[in-house]
């Protein structure tokens, strides 16, 4: 790698466009596509369908307008980061960060890239008697080489971003403009266990997870002031508008029985117009989809390693941008080294999925309350933009976390204790490391300061 400085800071290179699309193309992965039935089953009816839909749309859109206030507050690198640790101190900062390198963004990376692997072995499986190493190097080569396109500079990044973001978006419209023109299926009544509502909008809001992303490349946004919220909404919004629209098409052409019993709701609800080319083209689509959210994953979460590298001495090599390519190279190519150690380490979507669910949506719980603790804290900071109906806004996010937490632990302990023990053992080793470099270093720092004072 070539040599870095450490004078050289992030650019604003990201228009309004660049930042809706990373949002957009993080939320939309493969989440639409794999639990729309299973929600269909908590919804109890059609409209029920919609009402989960729109509901956890609206609800995320809360969160949206919380970070879209703490953003315009504090446009810089790290999101979360910036946040939790001046609202209760450097050591909450330092956790986020750690959990994000450690736990949580190579997750997500590879839960995205285990669902780009699902779908590509459905075109082509040159391993196909090994399912487990197909899976495995699918997942892996994707990781692999999204983080080396994203090391070669942010241009690079944010125009893969865009190209996928936009693929995704319309190849979603296609799905709801043929399953409307096809014939309908007959409406056949089928059977099928139904589950709890509330488990229901869990999945639904797992969906619509993301968009809180922006928040982390705030310091590379133009028009800080105005684009942020923007982004926030505009990009939320615009994902509310095609999760609902995509879930009518299905409706309209598979009925609620079929759309709650169906095992690729995609394409079955297509079936009928492409029969025999539809599922090569529906896995064509999830896989540009999950590869729009791993990119914009990677291109994200490598600037909370920054901000963390950039403040704590110990992790000072990925404070460094890189002079030439304008990224945080070296952040980059260790959250990727972590990442595919994951995805050979867990070998599917599950069980990444729950090994790092808590861990997100604690974070989320303290990151919205720290809009009302940073309002008391700091009072005299700018604030562009104020959440719309503070403090209620902000309370029914908390709840909402609150809630998903408990369900996840509940879940996690009853069928995948391992994964909070993992989770746990992370965190405690987080703490010790913060203790051994930050609040024992800085006691050394002060004792060696008061020995040349004297």
């Amino acid at each position: 790698m070539e040599k870095t400085s450490t004078g050289a800071m992030p650019k604003r290179e990201l228009s309004l466009f660049d930042s809706t699309c990373i949002i957009v193309g993080i939320i939309i992965g493969a989440g639409i596509y794999q639990m729309a039935p299973d929600i269909a089953k908590g919804a109890g009816s059609g409209w029920g369908v919609l009402a989960l839909w729109t509901v956890g749309g609206l609800l995320s859109l809360c969160g949206a307008l919380c970070y879209a206030e703490l953003a315009t507050a504090y446009p810089k690198e790290g999101g979360d980061y910036v946040y939790l640790s001046r609202a209760y101190g450097k050591w909450a900062g330092f956790l986020f960060g750690w959990a994000q390198l450690t736990v949580v963004r190579p997750g997500d990376i590879a839960v995205m890239a285990f669902a780009f692997a699902t779908y590509a072995r459905a075109i082509w499986d040159p391993l196909a008697s090994h399912p487990a190493y197909s899976q495995r190097l699918y997942a892996a080569g994707a990781a692999v080489i999204l983080t080396v396109i994203n090391i070669l500079g942010v241009r690079e990044g944010k125009w893969t971003q865009n190209l996928l973001t936009v693929v995704k978006a319309l190849g979603l419209l296609a799905i709801v403009g043929v399953a409307v023109l096809a014939p309908q299926r007959a409406a056949a009544e089928s059977t099928f266990d139904a589950l709890p509502v509330s488990l229901a909008l869990i999945f639904v809001l797992f969906t619509y997870g993301g968009w809180n992303e922006m928040a982390y490349v705030a310091a590379e946004v133009k028009e800080p002031r105005r684009n942020i919220v923007r982004a926030l909404v505009l990009g939320t919004s615009a994902v509310i508008f095609l999760y609902v629209l995509v879930n009518g098409a299905f409706l309209y052409t598979l009925g609620y029985s079929g759309l709650a019993t169906s095992k690729a709701v995609a394409r079955d609800a297509i079936a009928t117009a492409f029969p025999r080319i539809g599922g090569g083209l529906i896995s064509a689509l999830v896989c540009i989809s999950a590869l729009g959210a791993v990119n914009g994953l990677i291109f994200t979460g490598a600037r909370i390693s920054y901000a963390m590298g950039a403040e704590h001495r110990t992790f000072r090599l990925f404070g460094k941008w890189h002079e030439r390519t304008g990224t945080p190279a070296w952040a980059l190519l260790v959250q990727g080294v972590i990442a595919v150690s994951l995805i050979m380490v867990f070998g599917s979507f599950v069980d990444t999925l729950l090994y790092t669910a808590a861990a997100v949506y604690a974070f989320y719980l303290g990151t919205s309350l720290a809009v009302i603790v940073l309002r008391f804290k700091e009072p005299q900071v700018e604030r562009p933009y104020r959440v719309t109906g503070y403090p209620v806004t902000t309370l029914i996010f908390s709840a909402v976390c609150g809630f998903l937490i408990y369900s996840c632990v509940t879940y996690a302990w009853a069928f995948k204790r391992i994964s909070l023990f993992v989770l746990l053992s992370v965190f405690v080793a987080g703490v010790v490391v913060y203790w051994l470099t930050d609040v024992r270093g800085l006691g050394r720092r002060t004792e060696r300061q008061m020995r040349q004072d004297g």
